[in-house]
């Protein structure tokens, strides 16, 4: 008796440029690759033939799909990527890719890359200081998070003193 596969993969909508964001996540975070790109068989209503429908990739480990199906549908903070960070090195590393590379900032830790996916980089010490023990010391770190776009490890870490 075969045990059935069970595969969870999230696909993601992009209008034409699955390929290329693929390929930026996999030059920009560890645990991430490329696989196989399907091509579509027939002219379908945004594209044509031989074009790249679904590529297969991996971010951070977590499989994915990414569909180019047009502009019908557009990427929403209601889902983002939370990538936990050891410090501001790699904080800084991750910000900068995804807003070096056609994103734009938000607030506390939030990003989004230029096909519009959205990205929480969140430092284990912010992390850490909502989960203080003390209501005060989380209470300084949440007020020091909201005036901040990239999170600042030291302002953290600062605010959770007093």
């Amino acid at each position: 008796m075969t045990t059935p596969v069970n595969k969870t993969v999230l696909c993601l909508w992009y209008e034409r440029s699955a390929e290329e964001a693929a390929e930026f996540y996999a030059r920009t975070f560890p645990g991430s690759s490329v696989g196989a790109r399907h091509r579509a068989p027939g002219d379908y209503p945004d594209g044509k033939e031989g074009d790249v429908l679904t590529v297969e990739f991996t971010v951070l480990g977590f499989p994915c799909i990414g569909l180019n199906g047009g502009p019908t549908f557009k990427h929403s903070e209601a889902f983002s990527f939370q990538i936990s960070t050891k410090d501001q090195e790699e904080t800084d590393r991750y910000w900068n890719a995804i807003v070096g590379n056609g994103g734009q900032e938000s607030q506390c830790g939030w990003c989004k890359d230029k096909w519009g996916i959205s990205w929480q980089i969140t430092p284990a010490a912010l992390t850490e200081g909502m989960s203080d023990p003390d209501p005060a010391a989380r209470k300084r770190v949440f007020a020091a998070m909201m005036e901040m776009r990239k999170i600042d490890i030291s302002k953290i870490n600062a605010a959770r003193r007093g």
